[in-house]
This record gives structure tokens, C-alpha cells and sequence, in this order.
């Protein structure tokens, strides 16, 4: 809610100063103001906030900015939350709020309780976001993992900001993957009926996880599939063991407390009421984004989809892409790229303008053409507001103090999942899946994640908001009147002496939940749920700083037995901090406990 936002406030302050100084005629009335921006400075000393008013509107107002950011600042300079309004450098305005401007920031977050930092940015424009999508060709691994959490809380954050968000796994249930899966678990069908079926051969999996799938089809068809053809046997037991990967998914995800909205069958695509891959590529060959032909042998590296031949492709390289890609396989069948595309236009077609796809860090070379698919796939169905923003995790290096972990014996060849979460909990591992940026890899440390201390960050916000109920627990003890539950406290706190709060530290949390609703609306336009962490981090850091100089000077305790009025004061700061670190972990999916153990 943007009566939240202090920088929007502060913005709008500026604006009117603009408005008055149109009609001084110093600026030509109506001029553009849409470009101005207010942030935070990047440094402390610089002041509370800095705007960039005076730079983007001097040229079209035919003023020198610094002259022009004298007169925003004189103007300025009156407003009744404003101490101090600087010009710096060739023309930023600096500003320095007065503490009421705090303290109003505090009545916010407690008036406004769970939903402080909400806003209606996304003005309810549906989102699609597509996360995990691993194929369902064996248990999921760390790297699933992160995409996985990054995913899930992003759609948090869409939704907390008003988008209407579609939660998406696309199944990739077609192809040579799956037909390979479906070859291995009939060996496994094969061994559960006493079969001696030696080393599993190569290019199928190895991996324990297809026993019970095994065992399921020799419970469900005995020995009846063994006198069957191949192609006889191959849909059925294909669909049997998609059908329990996927379960086994589904669990392994829930467990990490992430749960989507659509599963999408890349085979539904196929061989639904109509073959849409087929469509797609009719329509881009009718628009001239489709030809036969032949492919350049590619420089440098081999290209994987490189064949020498008259082939189908597709005309990517007027949308961006480096070369021209295939649709069609020399066996007749679609490329997985033609599906890639029917997909996304099945997304167009289903109504969605924003798509966000979350991928693995061994995409990376794939995001050109796709974001050249999708291109094409605007003119044809003439969306032009149609877009995707692709976002790389990379990859997740798994430690126990400091030394590489080992291969999963169940897995065959990676660390599952499952087994990360069973040993560390979800929290743990959801958090520090985001105390990254998306595009950077990471390390994540077993033994480290459950440490308690100041250097495991997860371990420090959670900590953070113990420690803040544990205030209100002992407050309990002097003031009897204090509710127990968020909402009812909050509003009797809002009625404490906030003008009280003069400490310097008290001032800094102040401040530091007054960007709350900014960083919000931020991490969420910008697609990067990592900023929240971050902010929780300082938000717990500068708590606990508070705390401990309360140890060390006791005028500075929030609880102060004779003086019920300050003690009021502090409390409510205290409420504000756990109700933003409660937020703020909500969204990434983390508990926000009231007791560490």
C-alpha cells in the first residue's frame, strides 16, 4: 500500500515542489516528471534519501541542475518531515528526514501488521512462472533444488505485490529420455520377478529409485509384459513410471514446502485433442518463420543439434539467435525445441503477457532461442505485450564442513534432495537457497546451515525474531495488559509515546523498516527474491546490535521497570521488527519462530 512507502511519500513531496516551481514559471508547465526516482544514498553520511529531480529535468526546463536542484531544495527545505535538503555533486538533491518521519514509518508497520510492505504494483496482471520442470527421469538433486525455492518464493513475492500468479512445472514426458527410463524400469520389472539382469547397460539409469517402481509392475501385470513387443510394452510401462517419479516429486518438493498450481504434459502437447506442435510450426512457416534447409557446420564447439542435411528450420536469427535452429528430427519426429515453442504459445494462448522461466545453470546457451521463439510467437498471435524473462540458477556446491559431500547410494550419481532437507530441515535449506543472487553459484555447507551463530544467517533472522517474542514474554511480567497475539498488541502499542525513541539505534530500525515496502516492490519488479534475505539479515543485525547495547547500558533495555511509557515505546519498536522479519521470511517460505531450542 503506497501509504507505506516513505521514498513514495518523499516522491510525491518532490513532485509538489515541481508543481510549485511551474507555477513560479521555473520549469514549463507540463513537464515530465515520470523519470524522477528517489533511493536510498549509498552512503549513510550522504543523508536519508537522494533524487535524481534536478538531473532529468534540467534539460527540458533549459536550466544549469545544479541551479535547478538549489530551487527543488529550497522549496523543499519547508516541508514539515524534511531537516535538512543538500545539493551534491552536478545536481543530486540529498536529503536528510526529521525523526517524526521514522516514527511514522513504525505506525505504519503497526497499523498495517502482515500486510505492511503489500502493494498493488502488479495491479493484478497474471504472471505465469515456471519452476523445477526436472525431468521425471529420477529423484530431484540440490540443484532442483534451488530453482525450486528461488521459484516458489519469487511467486510469493508476485503475489504479496498484487499479480495474479500461476505456479507452472512443465513435464517433459516426451522424447528419448523417457522412452530410456521406461527401457530401465523394465529391467527393474524384469529383477522383481527373479530375473538375473546383470550391470544395468549403458545409457539407461542406474540408480536404485526404479526398484519400487519394478516391483509395482511385476504386482500390477505378473509376468504378462515379458511376452509382449517392445512396442507393446513400452507406453505402458513409460506412463507407470512418469506417474510414480512424479509422485515421488510431488512428495519431495512438498517437503520443501513448494507446491505449483499446473503440471504441464510436454506429451499433452502431442497428442491432445489436437497436435499443437504441428499448428505451431503451420503458422510460423505461413508468417515466413519457417523454411527448409541447410545448417553451416558450426565454428568452435560442436553444436548438438548440428545435422548436415535439408532440414525444417526455424528462422530464429531474425528474432536475435545466433543461427537458425531444427524443428524436425531426421526420424520424423519434433525437436525439443518445437515443443519448447508450442509450449510457450500455449501459455499466450492461455492468456498469460508475463512468463518467467527458472532453469538450470546448464541452460544457459538455450535462453537466446527461446527468447527468440517467443518473439515470433508474438507476431503470429499478435501480442505484442507478450514476454519472458528467464532466470539461471547456478549451481549448488554441497559441503560438510568445507570438504565436498559424496554420491547419494541411492541416487547413483548426485545428492537427492530429499536427503538435504531430511538432514538440515526445510528452513535451512530454503533460506540459504536465497541468500545468493540467482546467477551466482553457492556453497552450501551442512554442518554450517545448523550452527547457531552470527555466521549462519538463517540462523541469525529466525533468532532475530525469538528473541523479539521473548522481549514480549518478559514484558508480560511487568505490564499484565499486554496481548499475547500480533494484531491486538500491535494495536495497543500503537498508542505509545513513539516521540521517545531518540537513541541512535532506535532511529537506524526505524529506518531500516521504513524500506521494507520499497525493497519490496523493488525485488519483486526486478524478479530477485534474494534482496529480502539480504534485508532480513541487516534488519536481525541491527536488532541485535540494539539488544546488546541494552546489556551494556541499561537506560537502553526496552523493558525499563519504572518507566511503563518508553518501555511502551520500545515494545512497539520491537513489534514493528518481528512483524517485518515474519513477513519477510514468510515470503521466502522460512517459519518464523517464537523459541529457538
Amino acid at each position: 500500500m503506497s501509504d507505506q512507502n516513505i521514498f513514495a511519500a518523499v516522491l510525491d513531496k518532490i513532485r509538489a515542489a515541481n508543481t510549485a516551481l511551474i507555477k513560479d514559471g521555473a520549469l514549463p508547465f507540463g513537464i515530465d516528471q515520470s523519470r524522477i526516482v528517489v533511493e536510498p544514498p549509498r552512503e549513510s553520511a550522504h543523508g536519508d534519501m537522494a533524487t535524481n529531480a534536478a538531473m532529468v529535468l534540467a534539460k527540458d526546463a533549459g536550466a544549469k541542475p545544479r541551479v535547478l536542484a538549489e530551487a527543488i531544495a529550497a522549496k523543499l527545505r519547508s516541508d514539515d518531515l524534511v531537516a535538512k535538503a543538500e545539493v551534491a555533486g552536478p545536481g543530486f538533491i540529498n536529503l536528510t528526514l526529521k525523526p517524526k518521519a521514522w516514527i511514522g514509518a513504525l505506525r505504519a508497520v503497526l497499523a498495517a501488521g502482515a500486510n505492511y510492505g503489500r502493494s498493488n504494483v502488479g495491479g493484478g496482471s497474471v504472471v505465469n512462472v515456471e519452476y523445477v520442470s526436472a525431468n521425471p527421469t529420477g529423484p530431484m538433486h540440490v540443484g532442483h533444488c534451488r530453482g525450486a525455492v528461488f521459484g516458489d518464493a519469487l511467486a510469493n513475492l508476485l503475489a504479496f505485490t498484487g499479480f495474479a500468479v500461476t505456479r507452472e512445472y512443465y513435464i517433459n514426458d516426451a522424447g528419448a529420455q523417457v522412452d530410456a527410463l521406461a527401457r530401465s524400469a523394465f529391467l527393474r520389472y524384469r529383477q522383481a520377478l527373479g530375473e538375473d539382469i546383470g550391470p544395468i547397460p549403458e545409457g539407461l539409469y542406474p540408480g536404485d529409485y526404479l526398484k519400487p517402481v519394478g516391483a509395482e509392475l511385476a504386482t500390477e501385470y505378473s509376468a504378462a509384459l515379458r511376452s509382449k513387443l517392445e512396442a507393446e510394452w513400452l507406453p505402458l510401462v513409460r506412463h507407470r513410471a512418469i506417474e510414480m517419479m512424479m509422485g515421488q516429486i510431488r512428495n519431495d518438493l512438498l517437503a520443501l514446502k513448494v507446491v505449483h498450481d499446473v503440471f504441464f504434459s510436454e506429451r499433452s502437447l502431442l497428442e491432445g485433442p489436437r497436435d499443437q506442435v504441428s499448428e505451431l510450426i503451420a503458422a510460423l512457416r505461413r508468417a515466413g518463420y519457417v523454411y527448409e534447409g541447410r545448417l553451416p557446420p558450426p565454428k568452435g564447439a560442436p553444436v548438438e543439434d548440428w545435422e548436415d542435411r535439408e532440414q525444417t528450420l526455424f528462422r530464429a536469427t531474425a528474432f536475435g539467435d545466433d543461427v537458425d535452429r531444427p524443428l524436425m528430427k531426421s526420424d520424423g519426429s519434433y525437436t525439443y525445441f518445437a515443443s519448447d515453442i508450442a509450449y510457450h504459445k500455449n501459455k499466450v494462448d492461455r492468456g498469460f503477457r508475463s512468463m518467467i522461466d527458472v532453469w538450470g545453470a546448464d541452460h544457459g546457451g538455450y535462453v537466446k532461442r527461446v527468447q527468440a521463439a517467443v518473439s515470433a510467437v508474438r507476431a503470429i498471435t499478435n501480442t505484442p505485450t507478450a514476454d519472458l524473462d528467464v532466470k539461471i540458477v547456478q549451481l549448488v556446491k554441497l559441503l560438510r564442513s568445507g570438504e565436498p559431500v559424496k554420491m547419494s547410494k541411492r541416487a547413483g550419481e548426485f545428492v537427492t534432495l530429499r536427503e538435504v532437507v531430511d538432514e538440515v530441515g526445510k528452513d535451512p535449506v530454503r533460506f540459504m537457497m536465497l541468500y545468493r543472487k540467482n546467477d551466482a553459484s553457492l556453497d552450501f555447507d551442512l554442518a554450517k546451515v545448523i550452527e547457531q551463530s552470527r555466521d549462519n544467517p538463517v540462523f541469525y533472522v529466525q533468532y532475530g525474531h525469538a528473541r523479539g517474542q521473548s522481549v514480549f514474554r518478559n514484558a508480560r511480567e511487568v505490564l499484565a495488559q499486554l496481548p499475547a497475539e500480533p494484531a491486538p498488541r500491535a494495536s495497543l502499542l500503537a498508542g505509545a509515546p513513539l516521540e521517545r525513541l531518540e537513541d541512535a539505534g532506535e532511529l537506524a530500525l526505524m529506518r531500516r523498516l521504513a524500506l521494507y515496502p520499497r525493497l519490496i516492490e523493488a525485488a519483486a519488479l526486478a524478479h530477485e527474491p534474494h534482496r529480502i534475505a539480504f534485508y532480513l539479515y541487516d534488519l536481525a543485525s541491527d536488532f541485535h546490535a540494539q539488544w546488546n547495547r541494552g546489556k551494556d547500558a541499561s537506560y537502553l533495555r526496552f523493558i525499563i521497570q519504572n518507566d511503563p511509557q518508553i518501555t511502551m515505546a520500545r515494545l512497539a519498536l520491537v513489534q514493528g521488527v518481528v512483524t517485518v522479519l515474519a513477513s519477510g521470511l514468510g515470503l521466502l517460505g522460512v517459519e518464523a519462530p517464537d523459541e529457538m531450542r
